[in-house]
C-alpha cells in the first residue's frame, strides 16, 4: 500500500478486515497451514485486493504479531515497583487470565509460533522479551529479598503464571469438554488468587 498519503476510511477498514481474518486463519491453521487465499476469503476480499495492502503472508503475520506482543506484554510491563508486591502479582495473574478469556485466538496464535520453534519471533524473544523478563525478575527478586513475598525462582514464577493462565485459551476445547456444566472462567479467578496468595504470602503475615 502506498505510504505517501494518509489511508482513507475504506483502506483502514479493509486493512482491519484483513488482520481480523488473518487472526482467525492463523490461529486455526498455524502459519504453515494458512494461505493468502484463505485470508482473502475470510476477509471478503479478492486476493489481488489483499495483496495491495500486504505483499505476502509473512507481512500479514508480522503485523499481527507486532500488535499482539504489544498487547500481550502490557500486563507484565505494568507491574509497579512502588505497589504492594503481593497485590501487584495477584493483579498480574488476573489480567493474564482475563486476556486468555478475551483474546483466545491471539494466545493460540502465539503458542503455535512458539511450538514451531518461533522462526519469526526468536529475535524479539531474545531481545525485547528477554530484557523485560530480566527487568521484572530483578524486581521480584528485590521483593523477595526484602521479605515482602516468599522466595521463589522469579523466572519460574513468571513461567507458571503464563502456563496456568494461558492454558484456558490454548487448551480451550479440552477445558470446556471437561467442564461441560460450567464456565471454566467462573471459578478460575478465585482459584488462581488462592493458589498464588498462599504460595507468596510470607509465613509471618
Amino acid at each position: 500500500m502506498t505510504k505517501d498519503r494518509a489511508p482513507t476510511r475504506i483502506q483502514k477498514k479493509n486493512r482491519a478486515a484483513i488482520l481480523e481474518a488473518a487472526l482467525e486463519v492463523f490461529s486455526t491453521h498455524g502459519f504453515r497451514g494458512a494461505t493468502v487465499d484463505q485470508i482473502a476469503t475470510e476477509a471478503g476480499l479478492s486476493k489481488p485486493n489483499l495483496l495491495y495492502y500486504f505483499p505476502s503472508k509473512e507481512a500479514i503475520f508480522n503485523e499481527l504479531m507486532a500488535q499482539l506482543l504489544g498487547t500481550w506484554l502490557d500486563p507484565l510491563r505494568s507491574l509497579d515497583p512502588d505497589g504492594d508486591p503481593l497485590e501487584e502479582i495477584l493483579a498480574y495473574v488476573q489480567r493474564k487470565l482475563q486476556m486468555s478469556r478475551d483474546f483466545p485466538r491471539e494466545s493460540r496464535l502465539y503458542a503455535n509460533e512458539i511450538v514451531q520453534g518461533a522462526p519469526r519471533l526468536l529475535g524479539t524473544i531474545a531481545t525485547d522479551l528477554n530484557a523485560l523478563v530480566e527487568e521484572k525478575s530483578a524486581l521480584l527478586q528485590r521483593w523477595m529479598q526484602a521479605g515482602k513475598i516468599n522466595s521463589a525462582h522469579p523466572k519460574h514464577l513468571l513461567f507458571s503464571i503464563w502456563s496456568l493462565t494461558q492454558h484456558y485459551a490454548d487448551f480451550d476445547v479440552q477445558v470446556r469438554a471437561l467442564m461441560a456444566d460450567e464456565d471454566p472462567f467462573d471459578a478460575a479467578p478465585e482459584y488462581l488468587d488462592t493458589l498464588y496468595r498462599r504460595m507468596l504470602t510470607p509465613s509471618d503475615n
